[in-house]
């Protein structure tokens, strides 16, 4: 009789384990957000690239004058710099985000070395496509930024 005891006792535990294991409820997972430290940490940098961005005529100006010291300080200052805060804001962005800023990032930097061999070329058909892609790249990356309260009220 003992061992029958044993038996169903070590029956019952199996049974109400996989129930344990099968049962339960079902937490439903909230989508991954935003915390107000990262939105703050992205909308610091987001003016700054902005701002680099909104001068992308300056820069066809100056490539199509000729002007290849400036076209280079421009290369080497705002854009090196804007570049720098797509890096840092990268961090930031959600972990789906992530991979697709930093592609962003590289080809950024790709054409900002062939807008550089350009100009030091002294090519300004090359210089002003190799421009206008990385000022397209610059538009994708804000596309990835969220959307601050205050920009969904604007629009």
């Amino acid at each position: 009789m003992a061992r029958q005891r044993s038996i169903f006792s070590f029956v019952l535990v199996l049974l109400t384990t996989f129930l344990i294991s099968c049962g339960g409820p079902n937490v439903a997972v909230a989508p991954p957000t935003y915390t107000a430290t990262q939105l703050e940490r992205i909308q610091a940098y987001v003016p700054e690239i902005q701002a680099v961005r909104d001068r992308s005529d300056e820069l066809k100006r100056l490539i199509q004058r000729g002007d290849w010291i400036n076209v280079r300080n421009f290369i080497h200052g705002p854009i090196t710099e804007a570049r720098l805060n797509l890096t840092y804001v990268t961090s930031n962005l959600l972990p789906k985000d992530q991979p697709a800023a930093r592609q962003i990032t590289r080809d950024l930097f790709n054409d900002l070395v062939k807008l550089d061999k350009a100009t030091s070329a002294g090519n300004p058909l090359v210089a002003l496509n190799q421009s206008q892609a990385a000022f397209s790249e610059i538009d994708k990356f804000l596309n990835l930024l969220p959307k601050t309260s205050s920009e969904a009220e604007a629009s």
